[in-house]
């Protein structure tokens, strides 16, 4: 049968990878690659340079693809995601049966954790409901921005005997989650920490966390918010795109 591995490959430092990613790479006869519209030639070299590092059989093959395009603008958010991911689902589904023999095994590599906020797994699960081709799946952990921003920032992102939340900036512009000390914020574009009243939270801010680009930001929220969205907007022009993750943590009595 068919074997796909779901590979989480770390933040963006080559050396995040795990012992069990390196020997899930060796593994596989075929790499996919899929190409995200816009993508930056940077994330290209950086997937490129843990292939060229890690993988020591000669015989593999990267199979590129470009991604299906998402509405971003759409108003019905959900709506939009999910037809995105099902036909992500259809292009996925004929990789798979074109590009893999009965018994072949593929690869799809994942920034950070495939766990975090990560469309890949899914997607794979829509294309084995659909059982128009049959394979086994396996994930291997990765280190998330997560984790990299509290070793960076040198930090526990749990205090004693609370809790974490994780979310996005969509969810977070909303309304600060209630009953909750220390939130991590994901896949926020619009920095949407400053609509956050308390001033005496603590922000631990890092963008491009593992890389030779990294930035890192932090103290009380009051003190920093218009420093982080002046060095985010000059990074994100300077480089074209940015991914940065944050904790927002509250004073505890």
């Amino acid at each position: 049968m068919r074997r796909v591995l779901v590979i989480g490959i770390g933040a963006g430092d080559p050396e995040h990878l795990t012992v069990q990613a390196i020997k899930a790479l060796n593994a596989a006869d075929v790499i996919f690659v899929i190409e995200k519209p816009g993508e930056r030639q940077d994330l290209v070299r950086l997937r490129k340079e843990i292939c060229d590092r890690y993988i020591e059989r000669e015989s593999y093959r990267i199979v590129a693809v470009p991604d299906a395009e998402r509405d971003r603008g759409a108003a019905a958010y959900r709506a939009a995601v999910e037809d995105w991911r099902n036909r992500r689902a259809e292009i996925w589904e004929g990789l798979i049966r074109d590009e893999l023999p009965d018994e072949g095994c593929g690869a799809f590599l994942v920034w950070g954790d495939p766990a975090f906020y990560d469309s890949t797994l899914s997607v794979i699960d829509r294309i084995r409901a659909r059982g128009a081709v049959e394979f086994e799946h396996e994930v291997i952990p990765g280190i998330s921005s997560i984790q990299a921003l509290a070793a960076r920032h040198r930090i526990a992102l749990n205090r004693v005997g609370g809790a974490i939340q994780i979310t996005t900036g969509r969810r977070l512009a909303a309304a600060f989650p209630s009953g909750a000390d220390d939130i991590v914020v994901m896949l926020d574009a619009d920095c949407s920490f400053k609509h956050v009243t308390d001033g005496e939270t603590e922000i631990y801010w890092g963008a491009y966390v593992g890389t030779e680009d990294e930035l890192l930001v932090a103290g009380k929220l009051r003190d920093v918010a218009a420093e982080i969205e002046l060095v985010r907007a000059e990074a994100r022009a300077r480089k074209g795109w940015i991914m940065d993750t944050y904790l927002l943590r509250k004073p505890q009595d």
